[in-house]
């Protein structure tokens, strides 16, 4: 079982990888072994909250299908076991993204002294601009 929050748990037997020939540079190393991972992940198999599921198919983006099976493509690495972990580690990390509720924003309001912040720069501005267009008097 793989913890990704407090309420929220994948078992490792839903994530399907498979190996395929990296594409690139990297030599004959590239052209011999199947290093890059497919992590393949059903995400109809989790029981997330609505927006939690919403939040996870805007950050997978391409990355979803349309049934729902999220695919991510680890080829950093040279060697298959780091380019697995390397793939199980971009899931957790999209899944615990997904499951941070964003905090609402609070409209506020602009206090006095940055309003007159402002307007000064603009009357600043407004003079160096006005001086420009003079020009030389006999």
């Amino acid at each position: 079982m793989l913890r990704i929050s407090r309420d929220l748990a994948i078992d490792e037997d839903d994530i399907e990888i498979g190996f395929v020939r990296a594409s690139g540079p990297g030599g004959q190393n590239v052209n011999k072994v199947a290093t890059s991972a497919q992590l393949r992940f059903d995400t109809r198999k989790l029981t997330l909250p609505e927006d939690a599921s919403l939040r996870l198919a805007r950050l997978a983006g391409q990355r979803m299908t349309k049934d729902g099976v999220i695919v991510i493509q680890a080829q950093r690495f040279r060697t298959q076991e780091r380019n697995r972990q390397d793939a199980i580690d971009r899931l957790v990390e999209m899944l615990r993204e997904a499951m941070v509720r964003p905090t609402p924003r609070r409209a506020t309001r602009p206090t006095f002294a940055s309003k007159q912040r402002r307007l000064e720069g603009k009357k600043r501005r407004s003079d160096i601009k006005a001086r420009r267009g003079r020009g030389f008097d006999d």
